[in-house]
């Protein structure tokens, strides 16, 4: 079964639930996690708010420090569970590709992400880093819906998991 687990947050409450939802997985399993969050470099030409106002040094401790908060959190949560976590703080445009990389650079056998569970248009519009996760990892992925029915879930180790939807999809 599943011993190294990685879950992306960026401190939403949506993906609160998702790091929630792996601390309690990782503890059923007796897993490892790795909590991963990504922020975008900084660009000097920029339609971004937070960019335009400030210096790349004051964007980047700006960013860290977010991160800082945001992992801090998670692993707290892990640590509360007794679960061993490791914290990951990338810069890369796409996040996607970063929370891949992360996986396959710290061997992990299991990727857990929030989803809006966007459809439609709205869906073809905002996109998901989610959805870009699932398309183009060999990893298998574990998707935590907020809206999903409380008859949903995946059973791991004997404990249900409200909300969860798995993909694991192999190439």
């Amino acid at each position: 079964m599943y011993k190294n687990i990685l879950v992306a947050t960026d401190g939403s409450a949506l993906s609160d639930l998702a790091v929630t939802q792996a601390v309690d997985l990782a503890a059923a399993l007796h897993a490892r996690l790795v909590l991963v969050t990504a922020s975008e470099p900084f660009h000097l030409l920029t339609t971004e708010a937070e960019q335009i106002a400030d210096t790349e040094d004051i964007y980047r401790r700006t960013m860290q420090h977010r991160a800082d908060r945001i992992l801090g959190a998670a692993a707290e949560k892990a640590a509360a569970s007794g679960v061993e976590a490791a914290t990951v703080h990338v810069e890369n445009d796409h996040p996607h590709e970063a929370i891949i990389a992360t996986a396959e650079r710290e061997k992990c056998d299991l990727i857990v992400m929030a989803s809006h569970g966007r459809r439609g248009f709205s869906a073809l519009v905002l996109g998901s880093q989610t959805t870009k996760v699932l398309t183009h990892s060999t990893i298998p992925v574990l998707v935590v819906r907020a809206e999903a029915a409380p008859t949903e879930h995946v059973a791991a180790a004997g404990h249900a998991f409200p909300g969860a939807a798995f993909s694991a999809r192999r190439d």
